[in-house]
């Protein structure tokens, strides 16, 4: 029953809709561990109109995500890593670490944002904060998908508990 829960949370939100209105405030966000890159790559999946909305109540009332013009792709890229930046925060082993924004692409209704946190080591524990769309909608839910030394766990956070630990002890 947990896993079909766990199904509909994570595909249904993201199912085209054909209005701009949907009735589901969800967004996912995977940390993967590469061994390799010694690093954390985070995806922040997060729905275009939403995202939207949150960049044009903080930062600019006139963004338009998704558009052809530079300069408008540059702004709105530093509006999102602002805002991530504010909302997402990760702990490594307890400690603070910073994530640089790599980039961003539109799939459907999406807004895909890629993040990573470099010079990753010897991890014992992994804590994610993601307050992502709470100061917009009340009823937002935030999954997030830890995939970290042979271990995969979501959690689902929202407003009331944002955060979200796993321990490798």
């Amino acid at each position: 029953m947990k896993l079909l829960f766990l199904f509909f949370l994570t595909h249904l939100p993201f199912q085209s809709f054909n209005s701009s209105e949907h009735e589901y405030y969800v967004s996912v966000t995977t940390v993967e561990y590469s061994k390799e890159q010694k690093s954390l790559q985070i995806i922040s999946q997060i729905f275009i109109d939403d995202f939207e909305t949150v960049l044009r109540k903080r930062y600019d009332e006139n963004i338009t995500l998704g558009t052809k013009d530079e300069l408008a792709i540059k702004e709105a890229e530093n509006y999102m890593k602002r805002y991530l930046t504010d909302k997402l925060k990760v702990k490594v082993n307890g400690e603070s670490v910073k994530f640089k924004f790599i980039g961003k692409e539109y799939k459907d209704d999406i807004t895909y944002c890629y993040l990573e946190v470099e010079n990753v080591s010897n991890v014992k524990s992994v804590e994610v904060t993601n307050q992502i769309l709470f100061d917009v909608f009340s009823d937002q839910q935030n999954i997030v998908r830890l995939k970290l030394l042979g271990k995969n766990k979501s959690f689902l956070l929202v407003p009331e508990k944002d955060s979200c630990l796993l321990n490798f002890k």
